[in-house]
């Protein structure tokens, strides 16, 4: 995928370079190429398929067909982009470790077509693998899963699995295919959520008896065995549990950035959740809009196996309107599973009598329906994780990982054992919901990083203050959002009356602001909706942003700490454990 900023897109110049790349790849013998031309306000994102083994030489037919467009429609203003090309292309060179990288005379881009189409050709023949190919073929026609990125082939996942690098490939007859298969495989993605549904999920594989490998924004993670930490929601942390030989069922968050910049790391999945959509990340990657970040979401859809579902919200609105779509690409309702915080929510009534599995709240229960079945998975109110029902967005999040859950073949008699238990100790969600009863203060963490995540979240903490105790909480933000984003979780938070806003800098997520400049937005929209200067302090790191709120705290208060730096949350839990937190009383 190019991405083209700063040069007017027009019909006419997307005509001309779509032109350019299927002559390409007609030159090159591909099969049923494509491209996609996408607008967005910064510009437009020109993408191309390719075979697996020319994505390198896909970039090249990509820079091309664009450059070559431009030059042909304006000479003079484009009259020096080949050189341009060409000393990009011999700098990079120059700059690789490997000397023999450096291009040959003939490998130089140049615009002029006859000649790049003899570039190409030698290009494609050096980057060919007819090994590879063979190999992905094979591995299709078995249904057999693979992991695929630029120096490795995995055939097969987890237990199931065996990788290959790509530099000493094997032949289609060498490979012990009978020993080969996929272990059961669930993807989740959304906007909120998605790493209690990952856990929840992945506690449930355990409880079925399998070890569960998974991924999100902590690490990856094997049971209760840290493989690595760090932000692994991307594809980078599906091949790491995808290629863990000890894994017998895989659960992988598959957060957007991930999607927009290095797509899907795997090619099957038996469940797929999206969890919902909100606003967030505007600005990144060409995504604008609720409508683009859906599309996003919905990406995840395309690795569903056929006998596979694929499981959403029924109460976000973006997710209902692209229901139909979805049933029609299937061509079977039941491949659609459907939450809800209701039961009886119209589209989960209307889904149910067209035969989709349904998971929703039914007088204080939660209900998973399948095939005129109902499963009682419990009362909501003793599942810790919902805090009496208050954290309503957790209840969704259960309702999601249970469908997902069933869907993987685990009992709803395992699903509910585990939704009674899940929450009881802080291994089990750490950053999510964490709730501390500290000399009478109750401390609430948890990673709330969009306006809607800290609505939610400031319902819990409103409750647990029954109208007596004061209210004082944590606002940040990281800085690669919207100012709106931003000004919004300052909205919410007044919403709440809080007696105390401490406004936090995410020192470890700057990404492109200066120093304070965040807080400062914070700050600004804080005083203008009138709350008192001197209830807003300002705090350099989220450890001394905490620091201050429990200076601040009394008994009968309540703290808010959403903390989005794993390193400030293990700081801070431990300040609390040594100050001897108690388990929290939600009634």
């Amino acid at each position: 995928m190019l991405e083209v900023v700063g040069v007017p897109v027009d019909d006419a110049l997307l005509a001309a370079w779509g032109a350019r790349v299927m002559r390409v790849a007609a030159q090159l013998g591909w099969r049923h190429p494509q491209t996609v031309a996408r607008r967005h306000s910064t510009g437009a994102s020109l993408a191309i398929t390719a075979p697996c083994d020319q994505l390198f030489l896909a970039t090249e037919v990509n820079e091309w067909a664009l450059c070559a467009t431009l030059i042909e429609r304006d000479p003079v203003r484009w009259s020096g982009l080949e050189q341009l090309l060409v000393t990009a292309a011999l700098t990079a060179a120059e700059n690789t470790e490997n000397p023999a990288a450096k291009p040959a005379p003939y490998l130089e881009p140049v615009i002029e077509e006859s000649a790049a189409m003899l570039r190409f050709e030698r290009l494609a023949a050096e980057e060919a693998s007819p090994k590879l190919r063979a190999l992905l073929e094979a591995a299709a026609r078995r249904e057999l899963p693979h992991v695929l990125d630029d120096s490795e082939l995995t055939l097969g996942t987890g237990a199931g699995g065996r990788s290959f690098p790509l530099t000493a490939l094997p032949d289609v007859a060498q490979i012990p295919w009978q020993e080969l298969r996929g272990v059961p495989t669930a993807l989740v993605t959304g906007s909120n959520g998605k790493t209690t549904t990952v856990r929840l999920l992945a506690a449930c594989a355990r409880a079925n008896g399998w070890r569960a490998g998974y991924n999100c924004t902590d690490g990856v993670f094997l049971d209760d065995e840290t493989v690595v930490l760090g932000d692994y929601s991307g594809p980078a942390g599906a091949r790491m549990v995808l290629r863990e030989s000890r894994v017998q069922a895989a659960i992988l968050e598959t957060a957007r950035g991930g999607i927009l910049r290095r797509g899907i790391a795997v090619s099957h999945a038996d469940a797929a959740v999206i969890t919902n959509v909100s606003s967030d990340h505007f600005g990144e990657y060409g995504i604008d809009d609720l409508d683009g970040l859906a599309d996003v979401k919905f990406a995840v859809a395309s690795v569903v196996a056929p006998r596979g579902s694929l499981v959403l919200n029924a109460d976000d609105a973006q997710l209902r309107a692209r229901a139909d779509g979805f049933v029609e690409e299937f061509g079977d309702c039941s491949r659609l599973g459907w939450f809800a915080l209701d039961a009886d929510q119209g589209t989960l009534r209307e889904y149910r009598l067209r035969g989709s599995p349904t998971c929703g709240a039914r007088d204080g229960r939660l209900f998973l329906s399948h095939g005129r079945v109902d499963h009682d998975l419990g009362p909501i109110s003793r599942m810790p994780l919902s805090m009496d029902g208050v954290a309503t967005y957790n209840v969704a999040n259960m309702a999601g990982a249970a469908l997902a859950a069933f869907q993987l073949g685990i009992a709803a008699t395992t699903i509910a054992a585990v939704l009674a238990r899940f929450g009881t100790r802080l291994e089990d969600n750490p950053g999510r919901m964490m709730c501390f009863d500290v000399r009478g203060v109750s401390v609430l963490i948890d990673y709330a990083h969009n306006a809607d995540g800290l609505r939610g979240f400031l319902k819990v903490a409103d409750h647990l203050r029954r109208g007596g105790g004061r209210l004082g909480l944590l606002l940040g933000h990281a800085g690669n959002r919207t100012n709106a984003d931003i000004e919004a979780l300052a909205r919410v938070a007044v919403d709440f009356h809080p007696d105390l806003i401490v406004v936090k800098e995410n020192e470890a997520q700057l990404r492109g602001r200066g120093a304070r400049e965040v807080p400062h937005i914070i700050r600004t929209e804080l005083l203008r909706l009138g709350f008192p200067e001197s209830a807003a302090p300002v705090r350099d790191s989220e450890v001394e942003a905490a620091h201050s709120a429990l200076d601040w705290s009394r008994p009968g208060d309540v703290l808010a700490l959403p903390l989005h730096s794993s390193s400030a949350r293990a700081a801070i839990v431990a300040l609390l454990q040594s100050l001897g937190q108690q388990p929290c009383q939600s009634s």
